[in-house]
Formats: structure tokens, C-alpha cells, sequence
């Protein structure tokens, strides 16, 4: 596979020779991405199945024509088998939110981008099906019971069976059916897009665009808010999930009328199938194919399925026992436990030693709270501490503490994120004052209460000197 096809329609279409080609990352498929850059940016796509080649290019056509913001086709190669189109650039929804996914507290611009996106969901949905022909779709023009099924096994043999977990066919089967009946039940004409969720969105001039929609098909619009709020990486809180199927609803509103407790019902278990859809896919690209990024993805989607079994799914009696014994094998409970990340804060004095690091880790920081003026040297609060609400009240009387601590929460705050993301276990805060009674006692607390309140993580307080331990659980 070359890129010739591409610098070929590249001058055709321009008129010119590009200057660079550089291939992009690789995505879920088979399908090779380049930037050709020149007179013009252009993205060019090389693939391997002309029916599906044929699909992006009629839906993408089909989708502009409706004033959908999604990229332009502008060459295609004869064999159809390469096309250039329009370049959004680099920037995709799921890097734009980074600092919410690595820390569950989404900023508002953050925030904004989401409900952008899937404010414009239903105009995909409900607008884009609008003369949409569905016998273009590729490999099936219509979510049906026969696809459901596929999606199924494929979660059965590629991803079940690798695991080693014992299991009767015959009564998972007999789930399958029953989870396909209920599914059945949401039939619609809308599009469905597959695969909705946020590395397939790019931000654009502060607006979301659409891309690799080429595996839609006529079907339920639950499905795309399932794969788009339970992306496995998303990591939205609940609060922020619930935010933003309120956003959807609102805007779906504009087309047809909402019956919403219904509504979550049915989700519920669009939300289920998607995840096992999902877990198939990672099983096949991870385990099969030997993708490292498939692979680390899997304790994502794991923790997605086991925060859904916290409400059993009745209807499916022995899914449901069998993905508990799933998501309690011990390859995943080890894996969640080791991506845990315990902060231990501590305060401490001086004039005893700084505190030593027991996880032999060596990470962390120790902040010398001596520069803040000191309640200790005043005699009405030497028998209190920096719990005691006289002490945190003349500490925070001048605002100095208040900088203080808001300097240390931005070096703490950027170190949490990294470790989280890069797997990492142990870290260490420690303050110290001179008799780590008053100042070095109130950073402490406050900072433990500050990092349980933003990040989902373990913490373990403890105030030396006073011979005080507390602990943050994860949310």
C-alpha cells in the first residue's frame, strides 16, 4: 500500500506537487490516514474495502449537503479505493478535554465543547436520515437483531473466551436473544452513527466537526449517546453524564417528543450492549492483534461495567452473574488496584526530620509552610491546632495561607493528573512548620480535602505530631 495514489490526486486536484506527506496515527481500522501539505492541507485516506471507501464518501457527501459539519470529499482515486478530504485540523474533542478526563473536574470550556457536541447529535440522527439512502451502509444498512448477535459473539469469542472464564453457552445464548428483544424494542429510521464518541469529533475554530461515520446505518439514537457518554476513556462523572443527556434530550426535543423516563430505561441497556460491543472490539485489536493501545483500554471499560452492575440487569439473569464473576477475575481486580493512585499527605516539624517515604517511591513534594505568619507564637492558640476554627481563622484572616496553598495545588494538582495517566501508584506531600502544629496541620487537611474533592483517588492523611491518620476513599 503507497502513497502514490494520494500525491497523484493531490496534484490533480491542486495543481501541484505536495511538499510533505506524513502519515497520521493509526485509528481502530485497517484504514491508513496521511496530511499532504502544499498549496492546500488536505487529509488523504487509503483503504482496504471499497464497499466501505464508497460508504464515507457518499454519507460525507450526503451529510454537506444538509449543511452537517463534516469534512469535504474533494478526489477521489478511480479504483476508489483513496480520496482526499477537507483538513480540520489536529485538535480532536477527546484531547480538548484532557485535563477533565485525566482529573474528573471538567473546566467549563471543557464543558461547553461537550454540550456543543452533542447538542448536535440529533441533527446527525434525526436530519442526516433525511433522504439518506441506507443501501450505501457498509457492512450493514440497518441495526438489526442479526447485527446485535454479531456484536455479541464477537464479545463472546474474543473477548470472554480469552479471559478463561468457564461459562455455559447455551444460557448466555439465551441472554443474548433476550438483550437483542429489548434493544429491538427502539427501531427507528434515524442514523445511527456507530461510533460516536469523542476522538472522532474535531474542534474546529472552537466548533465540533464529524468524522469516521462510515460504519453508520438506519437505527435507535440510543446507541450513539451510549458509545459517546460510556467512552471508556471518557471518564465523565455522573453529575457531568447527566448534564449532558438533559443537553441531548433538550435538543432532540427539536425533532420528536421525549418520553424521558422511558428514555433512561432503554438507555440502560444500550449502555450495557455498547460496552460489550466494546470490550470485543479491545479483545480483538489487544489480545488478537496485538495492539498495545487496545490493551490499555481494557481496565477502562472494565470499570465502566462493573460501575453499571452496581443495578443489576434482572432481565438477564445469567449475563448479569456471569459479568460479575468477569469483572472480579483477578487479572482486572489487580489491574484496577494497581492503577489506583494513594496520595499521602502529611504534615510534620521541622525540628523532628522530614517524614520518610515508606512506598520507596522517591515522588512527591515537601512545602515549608515557615514563611506563613505563625498562630504558635501567640499564647491563646498554643493549645489548639490548625484544625481548630480560632487557628483557621486567623490564618486566613490576611490571605497569606490562602496564595500559599493555591501555589502548591497547582504543582500538586499537575503531578495527581500525570500519575493517574501514566498508571503510577505512590505520592507524597508533606508540610512542615516548626512545631507542625498549626500552619503545616491546616495545608495538610486542606490539601487532602482539596485533592478527594477533584480527583477519584485514595488519600491518607496523616498529622504527625498530633498522631492523627484519616482516609479519602475513591468516589
Amino acid at each position: 500500500m503507497t502513497v502514490e495514489p494520494l500525491k497523484e490526486l493531490y496534484k490533480s486536484y491542486t495543481g501541484e506537487q505536495p511538499e510533505t506527506v506524513q502519515e497520521l496515527p493509526a485509528s481502530g481500522s485497517n484504514r491508513r490516514y496521511f496530511r499532504l501539505t502544499g498549496v492546500q492541507s488536505l487529509i488523504g485516506a487509503i483503504g482496504t474495502c471499497r464497499e466501505e471507501n464508497e460508504a464515507f464518501i457518499y454519507m460525507a457527501d450526503h451529510f454537506g449537503k444538509k449543511g452537517l459539519p463534516t469534512p469535504k470529499v474533494v478526489a477521489i482515486s478511480d479504483d476508489r479505493m483513496s480520496y482526499l478530504q477537507e483538513d480540520l485540523g489536529d485538535l480532536s474533542l477527546f484531547n480538548a478535554i484532557e485535563k477533565g478526563r485525566l482529573t474528573r473536574s471538567f473546566g467549563q470550556d471543557e464543558k461547553e465543547l461537550l454540550v456543543k457536541t452533542i447538542r448536535q447529535l440529533p441533527d446527525i440522527q434525526f436530519a442526516g436520515a433525511v433522504g439518506m439512502d441506507f443501501k450505501n451502509c457498509y457492512p450493514s444498512e440497518e441495526f438489526d437483531v442479526r447485527s446485535i448477535l454479531w456484536d455479541l459473539n464477537y464479545f463472546k469469542y474474543c473477548f470472554l473466551k480469552a479471559t478463561g472464564l468457564e461459562f455455559q453457552e447455551d444460557k448466555l445464548e439465551d441472554d443474548f436473544q433476550s438483550l437483542a428483544e429489548v434493544l429491538m424494542r427502539s427501531k427507528s429510521s434515524t442514523f445511527m452513527y456507530r461510533d460516536f464518541q469523542s476522538r472522532n469529533v474535531m474542534i474546529k475554530e472552537g466548533q465540533p466537526w464529524f468524522i469516521d461515520f462510515q460504519g453508520g446505518r438506519k437505527g435507535p439514537y440510543f446507541y450513539d449517546v451510549a458509545s459517546f457518554l460510556w467512552q471508556a476513556k471518557a471518564n465523565y462523572p455522573d453529575s457531568l453524564r447527566n448534564e449532558l443527556i438533559n443537553e441531548y434530550i433538550e435538543a432532540m426535543r427539536r425533532y420528536t417528543p421525549v418520553d424521558e423516563q422511558y428514555f433512561h430505561q432503554q438507555l440502560r441497556h444500550f449502555v450495557l450492549f455498547r460496552t460489550l460491543q466494546v470490550l470485543g472490539a479491545y479483545g480483538f485489536r489487544g489480545y488478537f492483534e496485538k495492539k498495545p493501545h487496545f490493551m490499555q483500554s481494557v481496565p477502562f471499560a472494565i470499570a465502566n461495567l462493573r460501575e453499571l452492575l452496581k443495578e443489576d440487569y434482572l432481565e438477564y439473569p445469567y449475563l448479569n452473574s456471569l459479568l460479575h464473576r468477569l469483572v472480579e477475575m483477578k487479572q482486572f481486580a489487580d489491574t484496577l488496584q494497581k492503577q489506583t493512585l494513594t496520595v499521602k499527605v502529611m504534615s510534620f516539624a521541622y525540628k523532628k526530620g522530614i517524614p520518610d517515604d515508606t512506598s520507596g517511591n522517591g515522588g512527591g513534594y515537601v512545602f515549608d509552610c515557615r514563611g506563613i505568619n505563625n498562630p504558635g507564637k501567640y499564647e491563646r492558640f498554643k493549645p489548639f491546632t490548625g484544625l481548630d476554627k480560632n487557628v483557621i481563622e486567623y490564618l486566613e484572616e490576611d490571605g497569606e495561607v490562602l496564595t500559599f496553598l493555591d501555589h502548591c495545588y497547582e504543582l500538586v494538582d499537575a503531578s495527581v493528573a500525570r500519575y493517574i495517566e501514566r498508571g503510577f501508584t505512590n505520592l507524597m506531600i508533606c508540610y512542615g512548620c516548626t512545631g507542625g502544629r498549626h500552619r503545616s496541620v491546616y495545608c495538610a487537611q486542606h490539601t487532602a480535602e482539596h485533592l478527594h474533592e477533584k480527583f477519584d483517588i485514595k488519600i491518607e492523611l496523616i498529622h504527625r505530631e498530633q498522631n492523627i491518620e484519616q482516609q479519602f476513599q475513591p468516589r
